[in-house]
């Protein structure tokens, strides 16, 4: 009951100085403000990498052949010395298909698919006066299934085209706007001439596939690049790699395997079996699972020191706060003198400027809260991100405002108590 009356009494105390409260509330406000605009930033975009990275595969382990790590001495002038030039990649030092073939025999539970690609080029394909921006990238049957591009017309690969390298091509539906006037019957069938840092390349279209515009905004579908899918051993033919082996490819693993352990299954596997006599080069995996983790902890490092730095306005607003309390209980001595002369006790007088100052901490933090979420809604959308506000850090700003209004309205809520009645009550 005591604590209402008290609440009441600050509520009435706020009403009678309604610019004070405020100017004293705006710390309060702006750090507030600040910490939840911040974090609701930094989540949003926390939400964004994760989703865009789970998209591209949390599951996914990127396997490579890498530089075998070598001692190394540095002299006290910063130069290096020890290690010596490494030799270049030779054909033994390369990823074959008869090791993968026998990893995927043994491990063949944990796999889904395995990701081969080839990057041709980027080009164009000109016909008179029409044009389309391309980049000719060659697929293996896994990573089509995996990629699963919607075919609007005609088909996609099959087996033949795989095994005997076919210059067949699936092409996007911008292309076909621009090249076919957006007529797919047309372009099923025809062959088309892409240029490529000077070489030209021949495909002939057997299917088309609907373009993702989502994460790319053009003025022009015209200008647009997109990518113009061919067999991978097509790919390798015309890159004349196709008797190389791989220096990378990427493995999905099923859902019920630990993407971040096998990885290390993987690595110890093949620099076991085929790499430990390899003095300059070794197999080392990547996990997207662990590339997501530490984007998240980076973002979230970022975010809290940026928080930090926000929260001390929090502190210069606590300091008014107690300010205010110490001009408060000045104004008010008689008002104390005579409640301590009624009988009310130091803990009755200490509790109801504690309440006070928390009342003004908590108002002026859910005003920075709404503030706060405003802010960070808005700076959300216009870097271009889903808006997510962290509800978390509403609650810690609450929790904040309430432990603020306590620690810094002590010390005026006990002068208050200690005052002398009778001193008290002959103060002018």
């Amino acid at each position: 009951m005591l604590i209402m009356e008290n609440v009441l009494l600050a509520l009435a105390g706020l009403k009678s100085n309604i610019m004070r409260s405020l100017l004293t509330m705006l710390g309060i406000i702006i750090g507030i403000a600040s910490v939840i605009a911040i974090m609701t930033v930094g989540n949003s975009i926390t939400v964004m990498v994760n989703t865009q990275m789970q998209e591209m595969g949390a599951n996914n382990l990127t396997v490579g052949v890498s530089a075998k790590s070598t001692s190394e001495e540095t002299t006290s002038s910063g130069l290096h010395f020890g290690a010596g030039n490494r030799r270049s990649m030779d054909t033994e030092d390369y990823i074959t298909d008869d090791m993968i073939d026998s990893f995927l025999e043994e491990y063949s539970d944990n796999i889904k698919y395995t990701l081969l690609s080839s990057t041709v080029g980027s080009g164009t394909a000109i016909d008179g006066d029409l044009y389309a921006y391309v980049n000719v990238v060659g697929y293996n049957e896994d990573y089509m299934e995996y990629n699963d591009p919607e075919i609007l017309a005609g088909r996609t690969f099959i087996e033949k085209d795989y095994e005997n390298a076919q210059k067949v091509c699936i092409v996007s539906d911008y292309f076909v706007n621009n090249m076919f006037d957006g007529d797919t019957s047309a372009a099923l069938g025809s062959a088309v001439e892409i240029s490529i840092n000077g070489k030209y390349y021949t495909y002939y279209i057997v299917g088309v596939y609907e373009y993702d515009d989502s994460t790319w905004s053009s003025d022009s579908t015209e200008d647009t690049t997109t990518d113009l899918y061919i067999p991978y051993d097509t790919a390798r033919t015309q890159l004349h790699t196709i008797n190389d082996g791989y220096e990378s490819f990427t493995l999905v693993t099923t859902i019920d395997t630990d993407s971040e352990e096998f990885a290390d299954t993987v690595e110890t596997y093949f620099n076991t079996m085929y790499y430990s006599n390899n003095d300059d080069y070794e197999v080392s995996v990547t996990s997207m699972a662990s590339m997501i983790e530490s984007m998240t902890t980076m973002i979230g490092t970022i975010e809290l020191a940026l928080a930090i730095i926000a929260g001390i306005s929090l502190v210069v607003g606590g300091i008014g706060v107690m300010n205010i309390m110490l001009v408060s209980i000045t104004e008010r001595t008689k008002e104390i003198g005579t409640r301590k002369a009624l009988g009310a006790t130091n803990g009755s007088i200490r509790l109801q400027f504690i309440t006070e100052s928390v009342v003004i901490c908590i108002m002026g933090g859910l005003i920075g809260i709404i503030l706060g979420v405003v802010l960070g809604s808005v700076a959300a959308t216009y870097m271009g991100y889903s808006a997510s506000v962290s509800i978390s850090a509403i609650i810690i700003a609450v929790a904040f405002s309430m432990a603020i209004g306590i620690f810094f309205g002590y010390y005026p809520a006990n002068k208050a108590a200690k005052l002398n009645p009778i001193e008290a009550l002959r103060y002018e």
